[in-house]
């Protein structure tokens, strides 16, 4: 077997090196080598107490005058419902090393009130709690992932946070749930052991984290029908060291994966950059700080293969995309953004490097789901749009635990100032019925580019394509005009000689499906 898949390989190598000269883009699959499966849990969320992500975002209450499912937002809702997200991350972020659980039960009337903070310095009134972040995975029919205090709690708190929602027997916590109106329990799976204990989690270094995180993960017990998934606290972007420590300090049966938080960021943490004013040169740096992400996965990959070249600890990116200056006018300690076609290109190349990645990659989490950063959603009041980054996680729900399949791409490059990056940016993938899909950004955003696909290894030949594009690399959605960016269909593809013929629109991501 493993003969020939290196003569495939082999043959797709001489392929590309045979076009010689040519300025054609090819791009050669090998649909009969997968081996690895893409977790659809790579194309999570992240919801946090932070601006108006979780209020006026997800939650709005049963007496509010915007149209509600039990005071989850019921546009919001669709639309999250209809993108089939596999998980969401919550209450942070820097907000859950500051959060107390039994704040967030019991009737709404009698639970304390508490200061944000990390985040605006708002009030917070904990009407948003455990029922109600469970009320909403449970609605969608998608999994939570909890990130326990470790900064500001205690391995007690934890450990009877844990009791209240997994277990299902005769004790305290499991008592007080069924007061407040839970019989069974909700046995989830996805535990994350703090946050960023390197920063606002604690300012830990990793040898201290090492040994809290043995002790918190100890005592946040596995019940029966509830076997925790547990996530250690990784690394800030390059802190190899981080990884380093963690994975030789804590025992892999302890660990079934650790985090990696990297945000794109176009300027300096002082001065971030506009989400919409932004020249080409700045356009395309930002496209490549982006792209980083695969250096990130590769490096912090090599530590963690030290100690378990077996892969059994997965990696978590729980924390990822663009971070800008706060729209004008706005609370800086929101974090709102606008969202423009420039951020669709970032989520394109990230989910594509996420599935090349998918052997030690098992989740990732975009920051953040409604009104925060890189969000899918924007509201406003009653109003609500999809930004083009929504669009491109539609786009590419046939990934999802499809089969990753090997390969590989020649293409043109583009430019700009003292910046340059290959233009085409593609992954590919098996579904389950047999179905070639392939992902390609075409990040020029001047010129169409003719792409040469050979599709080894199977017979399809019927295809099918959407693709997002716009008119200007700044174009994003308003209140006012909330579909300029939006999906189309795409037909511009065509069959010649056994290669499937594309021609890719300038600045554009396309999803093609070939059957």
């Amino acid at each position: 077997m493993k003969k020939y898949l290196l003569k495939g390989l082999i043959a797709s190598v001489l392929a590309i090196f045979s076009f010689g000269a040519s300025a054609q883009s090819k791009l050669v699959i090998n649909a009969d080598h997968g081996k690895t499966q893409i977790s659809r849990h790579i194309y999570g969320h992240f919801s946090e107490h932070l601006g108006r992500c979780i209020y006026g975002g997800i939650w709005v209450g049963p007496d509010s005058d915007i149209a509600n499912i039990n005071g989850y937002r019921k546009d919001v809702f669709e639309a999250l419902k209809a993108l089939d997200i596999p998980n969401l991350r919550w209450p942070g972020g820097c907000f859950a090393d500051e959060y107390h659980w039994t704040d967030g039960i019991g009737p709404t009337s009698e639970r304390p009130k508490m200061i944000n903070t990390h985040w605006g310095g708002v009030v917070e009134d904990n009407s948003f709690g455990t029922h109600e972040f469970f009320g909403f995975v449970e609605l969608l029919g998608t999994e939570p992932y909890i990130t326990g205090n470790v900064g500001s709690g205690s391995v007690e708190e934890m450990s009877k946070w844990v009791e209240y929602i997994n277990f299902d027997g005769v004790s305290p916590m499991a008592d007080l749930r069924k007061r407040n109106g839970r019989d069974k329990p909700w046995n989830i799976k996805y535990w994350g052991v703090g946050n960023e204990s390197w920063g606002c989690g604690g300012n830990m270094t990793p040898e201290y984290y090492a040994n809290e995180y043995r002790r918190y993960a100890t005592f946040a017990r596995d019940y029966p029908g509830s076997k925790l998934y547990k996530i250690a606290g990784g690394a800030n972007s390059t802190d190899y060291n981080w990884t380093e420590v963690l994975m030789r300090d804590i025992p892999l049966n302890m660990m079934d994966a650790m985090s990696l938080h990297y945000y794109t960021i176009p300027g300096s943490w002082g001065d971030k950059g506009s989400s919409t004013d932004f020249s080409r040169e700045e356009y395309l740096s930002t496209l490549q700080k982006a792209a980083f992400m695969d250096e990130l996965l590769t490096n912090h990959g090599t530590r963690m293969d030290k100690y378990d070249p077996s892969k059994k600890v997965k990696l978590i990116v729980d924390e990822w995309g663009t971070w800008y200056d706060v729209e004008p006018n706005t609370n800086p300690g929101f974090l709102y953004q606008q969202n423009t076609l420039r951020d669709a290109f970032v989520a394109a190349i990230t989910l594509n490097i996420f599935n090349q990645h998918a052997d030690r990659v098992h989740m990732a989490n975009l920051a953040q789901t409604v009104n925060v950063l890189q969000a899918l959603i924007l509201t406003e009041e009653d109003k609500m749009l999809l930004t083009p980054t929504y669009h491109v996680f539609d786009l590419y729900k046939p990934h999802m635990d499809a089969m990753l399949l090997p390969a590989l791409l020649s293409s043109d490059k583009v430019k700009a100032g003292r910046v340059e990056m290959d233009a085409l940016n593609v992954s590919t993938s098996l579904s389950e019925d047999g179905t070639v899909n392939i992902s390609i950004a075409n990040i020029d955003p001047d010129h169409a580019i003719d792409l040469d696909v050979t599709l080894n290894g199977t017979e399809a030949k019927n295809v099918s394509g959407r693709y997002l594009t716009a008119p200007e690399i700044n174009s994003h959605n308003t209140f006012e005009e909330n579909d300029l960016v939006s999906i189309k269909d795409f037909e511009d593809y065509k069959w010649n000689k056994e290669v499937l013929k594309v021609k890719v629109p300038a600045k554009s991501v396309i999803v093609l499906r070939v059957k």
